[in-house]
């Protein structure tokens, strides 16, 4: 027998293991004490110390078979080689023909079982052919890894392959990939009765219990679950009766977290925010929350039969307390948690989804009971490019406009009065403090909200004046090559003629000018001044500046950077266009409108390139030397 003393979760070490020391020695019984017979461990893949475990868990690996029998597998996916190339938010690619290009994309994330939000698409353009020539054009190396592609696009399961929180899988919807970070698992002919059935047992206590025997990790551990050890875990068989019943609990479970995700305007299931949503009912966060955890343990207590476990076995039970106390916020995948996006309070929430109807985003009929919630999705079906909540493309908009609206008190397209306008609509008060709100406090929660996945992508763009006095709105689903022009006409122009019409009638006045009329006479000039910079920069801009979704908000707004007040994502956006300028994103169709015959040279050598902009006719096959021989030979992928 061998002796292990478990001293994980105690701030003093030292002191504790004296104790229990002392306690060994004069037989006295203490639960972090464990005598195990090393040769136990030879049941376990990888032979690890666990010596926590007891036999039940231990002849699990003897007993039943590994989890990659019986038609099921657990695959690695994609390594792009180049994350902000070639991975968007859905939200950034979303208008058209630019999403036919996109597939919805697993990549891990926070925790979560059964569901979780796909807000990621890969370019996947012509079967991804820009990334299956992603070389190196120095050493002929190809940069990107390609696995397991015959296996995208089918029905699975996903789950973060790093996390410092258990592990959670969840359902992978129908026409996705899947990434190193978000391995996938599947079933033979995609049966989804089975994948639900799967997906219930190696979300059990049970299985994970199973999963860190083999890890062996602390409890506060980065753990690993990659697909090696998700393969050889034991899985029980399931009957006919029992797989139904795991069915019904998993559908069950997945559509309860996915109504609770209908009040995250980033979400595929977005319908209302918060303070509209129970308008439509079936909304009851406590209640949900509490048939959670009662489905939970429901399917945990059958995956205990399954594996002809005993509750009553103490050490198996204390493992379960010491190891599921993480919460559904209790980790990201490998560092992206700082940047998870946030959910706003509830004012915010509101006010942000009156902004984005009045951008003609959102559709404010679901809240009015004009227009009833559409059904609901089946769990495998295929993402689509906007949630429920979406205004659709057939429908009228809140408000017309050419994606433009305007900081400016009294004009038609003054996004304020908008707002109010919808809070009217749907019998909610506006706050009497909504221009100080839009123009201090709404684009640092939206960059926020709107970040994920270490990808900043914010939809609605405050440019200003040097002083904030006045700002243009633009909406970056609507940009086109002629939004600049737009704004410069039909805003910047009409109000400088109206600001100089007003300093021509103060300097009419002459001496006659009182105090007050000196004070205005002097803001009206510098209010001038700053609109005539504003135009003068957006006139320096425009003529080469053709947006295309496909470059991403970032690369879309890098031009405008000086003229964003939010010094954080203004210094973004300057580094943004500053390795635009030295070519460090030639592969954008940004670049190739600003400095085209740099971008085209580059084709020459760069197949990627020349295919990312439709020039493939430039590229000239390069030779490089056969290492074994002296022969030149050619590099290429079709």
């Amino acid at each position: 027998m061998s002796l292990f003393l478990r001293l994980l979760n105690e701030a003093d070490k030292s002191s504790a293991l004296a104790m229990i020391c002392n306690r060994f020695r004069t037989a006295e019984s203490d639960s972090r004490i464990y005598e195990v017979d090393a040769e136990l461990f030879n049941a376990i893949p990888g032979k690890p110390f666990a010596y926590w475990g007891n036999n039940q868990l231990r002849r699990a690996f003897e007993k039943y078979p590994p989890f990659e029998s019986d038609g099921r597998t657990a695959k690695v996916g994609l390594q792009t080689g180049d994350n902000f190339r070639f991975i968007r938010l859905y939200w950034e690619v979303s208008s058209g023909l630019a999403m036919k290009k996109w597939i919805p994309y697993a990549k891990g994330g926070g925790f979560s079982r059964y569901y979780s939000d796909l807000h990621l698409v890969c370019l996947w353009d012509h079967d991804g052919k820009e990334i299956r020539n992603f070389f190196d054009i120095n050493s002929g190396k190809l940069i990107s890894v390609l696995r397991n592609v015959s296996y995208m696009f089918r029905p699975g399961i996903t789950w973060s392959t790093r996390t410092t929180s258990e592990l959670s899988v969840r359902i992978l919807p129908s026409g996705s990939g899947f990434d190193t970070k978000g391995c996938a698992g599947f079933v033979e002919s995609d049966n989804t009765d089975e994948i639900l059935g799967t997906i219930a047992i190696t979300n059990s206590k049970v299985f994970g219990l199973l999963i860190e025997l083999q890890l062996a990790a602390g409890d506060a551990a980065a753990r690993s679950y990659d697909t090696g050890i998700f393969n050889q875990t034991p899985v029980p068989k399931l009957s006919s009766e029992y797989q139904a019943r795991l069915k019904e609990s998993v559908l069950r479970s997945w559509l309860i977290k996915r109504r609770l995700d209908s009040i995250s305007e980033t979400s595929h299931a977005f319908l209302l925010p918060s303070l509209l949503r129970d308008r439509l009912g079936d909304y009851d966060p406590n209640l949900m929350n509490a048939e959670l955890i009662r489905i939970q343990s429901e399917i945990d207590e059958i995956a205990l039969e399954l594996y002809g476990f005993t509750d009553s076995d103490e050490s198996l039970e204390t493992k379960f307390t010491e190891n599921t106390n993480l919460g559904d916020d209790a980790g990201d995948d490998e560092g992206d948690e700082a940047e998870a996006g946030v959910e706003p309070s509830l004012t915010d929430g509101l006010l942000s989804w009156a902004l984005g109807v009045s951008f003609g985003r959102f559709d404010c009929r679901l809240a009015t009971g004009e227009r009833r919630a559409p059904q609901e999705p089946k769990p495998f079906d295929p993402l689509l490019s906007k949630s429920p909540g979406m205004l659709s493309d057939k429908s009228d908009a809140f408000h017309k406009h050419n994606g433009i609206l305007v900081d400016d008190k009294g004009h038609p397209h003054d996004l304020v009065h908008l707002i109010e306008e919808v809070l009217e609509r749907v019998d909610i008060p506006a706050p009497n403090d909504l221009r100080h709100w839009l123009q201090k406090d709404f684009f640092t929660f939206h960059l926020q909200q709107y970040s994920k996945s270490r990808r900043k992508a914010p939809i609605y763009w405050p440019l200003s004046t040097a002083s904030g006095s006045y700002t243009l709105w633009l909406y970056y689903p609507d940009l086109t090559a002629q939004t600049i022009y737009t704004a410069i006409n039909d805003f910047i122009e009409p109000k400088i003629k109206q600001i100089e019409s007003d300093i021509s009638s103060l300097r009419i006045k002459g001496a006659a000018r009182i105090l007050e009329d000196e004070k205005q006479f002097e803001l009206l000039q510098l209010f001038e001044l700053e609109l005539i910079e504003l135009r003068d920069v957006l006139l320096k801009i425009a003529p080469a500046y053709k947006p295309n979704p496909g470059d991403g908000v970032q690369i879309s707004a890098a031009p405008f950077w000086m003229l964003f007040r939010f010094k954080p994502w203004q210094k973004i956006l300057k580094d943004t266009w500053t390795k635009l300028e030295k070519g460090s994103y030639d592969w954008t169709q940004l670049s190739m409108s600003y400095w085209p015959e740099r971008v085209r040279s580059k084709c020459v050598n760069d197949k990627s390139l020349a295919i990312a902009h439709g020039l493939e006719g430039l590229y000239i096959e390069p030779r490089f030397k056969d290492k074994d021989s002296n022969k030149n030979i050619f590099r290429g992928v079709k």
